[in-house]
């Protein structure tokens, strides 16, 4: 369980409302102010709730041109700012599932919890072992991660993101080896192109149930001859759990193995 006394020290949780937080936390959480709605809390209200230490899955959350304040503000008003290791600027393209046991140590060694972080990384590692134990020989399936908003189509080709569905058991159909990827882990992409490479399976992410069954039926609209839809093998997976730095990584693996493998054993 998370620890009592460090939630109790929460002053801030932001993009709270974009989607609902685990069971196993929401309830620590509850009395914790919400800042910034769906997005990253503007300078003004983060600095407001006072913060010793921000932590944050990515640089874009410290971006002064959207309105967030820097870390060299942060610093400048006296607060420590950590960015997840698979979401720092050197690592969002490259980064992987792995990233987030240097997370777990570091703030480990900064909330003086060792043992609860080590205990997480092991029972994380553990489950990641499962996963790799279960889809062990298979023949991996060719698979696209998309992000649909409307009617506008993105391809996912790098980044933590890529490696969860490498872990997970996946052939990926987009890699940081194809030009669109060189510079941003994502890239807009056309029907025809994803079409014409025809996935086995689509992974895409949600927020709530109504955003996955709008997905579902475009989806289902635009490519109803696609081995991934004539099969059913659309996969949603909560937005949250592709952030960098986050446990979700490691739920996100596991639930599309289970989805990819549907007759494996996931001991």
């Amino acid at each position: 369980m998370p620890d009592r006394a460090l939630a109790d020290s929460l002053v801030g949780q932001a993009q709270a409302t974009a989607q609902k937080l685990p069971a196993d936390v929401a309830g620590l959480a509850a009395e914790v102010p919400v800042i910034g709605g769906d997005s990253p809390p503007s300078r003004e209200e983060l600095l407001a709730v006072e913060p010793d230490f921000v932590y944050s899955p990515t640089t874009y959350e410290f971006t002064a041109e959207q309105g967030f304040a820097s870390i060299e503000q942060l610093a400048d008003a006296g607060v420590a700012a950590y960015t997840a290791t698979g979401g720092c600027f050197d690592r969002r393209m490259v980064g992987t599932v792995d990233d987030l046991f240097i997370d777990l140590d570091n703030l480990g060694a900064i909330f003086h919890v060792e043992k609860e972080a080590n205990d997480l990384i092991s029972s994380s590692q553990a489950e990641l072992a499962t996963v790799d134990t279960a889809i062990e020989g298979q023949d991996r399936p060719r698979v696209a991660q998309v992000f649909v908003e409307g009617t506008t189509l993105t391809a996912i080709g790098a980044g933590i993101e890529y490696d969860i569905l490498q872990r997970a058991g996946a052939d990926n159909v987009f890699s940081p080896d194809d030009p669109a990827f060189a510079d941003f882990f994502a890239a807009e992409i056309t029907p025809e192109s994803l079409a014409a490479e025809a996935p086995d399976a689509l992974v895409f992410a949600v927020t709530d149930s109504a955003q996955e069954a709008a997905v579902r039926s475009y989806l289902a609209a635009t490519f109803p001859d696609m081995p991934a839809v004539r099969d059913g093998r659309l996969i949603a997976v909560p937005s949250t759990d592709l952030f960098p730095g986050t446990l979700g990584n490691v739920s996100a693996v596991r639930l599309i193995a289970e989805e990819l493998y549907p007759d494996a054993v996931f001991d």
